[in-house]
């Protein structure tokens, strides 16, 4: 009986980004609970690459981590690993990530978004995987004003490339899944945050500036609500979603309030806190954590940035019985532990 456990429980999944902040908690989660996890990772310079060689280290002590530097737009390279590992499942969560930067340096968005995304999809196809899951982001919601986001509503209205770009991954996954009945489920995440967290993302920002006493940007006057997901209950949520295979609905009959597509195996499923947090709490708890008040420059709203983002996660807490629920608090207190261990400040 044992065996069978193990050989149920042994399932193998190819994460991309497996050195990016998401990537690196998904496989710790996946490893924890005895997957074997091979990751994809390009190692770019977006970010400090020594922060991401600290990722992969980390999870190289486990046995049944291995991992691959390349990038997604290498095809040949990309389709001998996934042939090589044979995956049942495959997580997608390697992008060009930055709105900001997709302002500077679309193309980068393109190549790594379309293509890459692209080359993911036409594996998990030839390789007939049992479910394929990618990550879009709240940012396609875009110009839509009702509050909370929920998948089921319109998303038509794209403010930058990067939206664009996960926008496009949307549609290019549907009409996979359509053709070659392959099950597929996108995540939108709402503003992630936590240790081992980016630091181009606000949190590390803020808290880097005010511990060496530099002034941090506001935006829009700190007038910003945001629902700040907290990357442990982030990635729980994915590994709950991984069981939840999307299926072809008979007669293409749809069930109230599911984004289940009534032509394909597919599915859209926000990931969020179901709570929006002002950004000037946000400092002030900040604050508080550091024991240090911010010099803060309050400035106007940037090019394609959003006054609100809140999600609805009701579709979520259907599929899988979770939601995340991390208060920004105590979220918060656990980035800066990490924070002052990693950085020694």
């Amino acid at each position: 009986m044992k065996t069978d456990l193990l050989n149920m429980t042994q399932r193998k999944v190819l994460i991309t980004g497996t050195a990016g902040f998401i990537g690196f908690h998904l496989a710790k989660l996946l490893l924890a609970e005895g997957f074997i996890v091979h990751g994809f990772d390009g190692m770019t310079d977006y970010y400090d690459v020594s922060l991401k060689q600290r990722r992969h280290q980390m999870l190289l002590q486990n046995q049944n981590f291995a991992a691959t530097e390349g990038m997604l737009e290498d095809q040949a390279l990309f389709d001998r690993v996934a042939d090589d590992f044979s995956p049942d499942v495959i997580v997608h969560l390697a992008a060009q990530a930055g709105v900001r930067y997709s302002l500077e340096n679309p193309r980068a968005y393109l190549d790594a978004n379309v293509i890459g995304t692209f080359n993911v999809m036409e594996a998990a196809r030839r390789l007939g995987v049992q479910h394929l899951l990618m990550a879009s982001t709240s940012s396609v919601y875009g110009a839509n004003t009702e509050m909370p986001f929920i998948e089921t509503e319109k998303a038509d209205t794209q403010l930058t490339i990067y939206a664009a770009t996960k926008k496009a991954n949307e549609s290019m996954a549907h009409a996979y899944a359509h053709i070659y009945d392959l099950p597929t489920t996108m995540f939108r995440f709402f503003t992630v945050y936590g240790p081992w967290g980016r630091p181009d993302l606000a949190l590390y920002k803020f808290v880097d500036a005010i511990l060496d006493g530099r002034p941090i940007d506001i935006y829009n006057h700190g007038d910003m609500y945001r629902d700040f997901t907290y990357v442990e209950d982030l990635v729980r949520a994915i590994r709950l979603l991984i069981d939840a295979v999307p299926e072809r609905p008979e007669d293409g009959v749809v069930p109230e309030g599911d984004s289940l597509s009534p032509a394909a195996p597919y599915r859209v499923v926000n990931i969020g806190n179901s709570d929006k947090v002002r950004l000037l709490d946000f400092v002030d708890e900040i604050e508080n954590c550091l024991g240090q008040k911010a010099k803060r420059n309050y400035m106007g709203m940037q090019t394609g940035d959003v006054p609100a983002t809140w999600a609805n996660a009701g579709l979520l807490k259907t599929l899988t019985g979770y939601r995340p629920q991390t208060d920004f608090r105590d979220g918060i207190a656990k980035f800066v532990d990490w924070y002052r261990e990693y950085s020694g400040k």
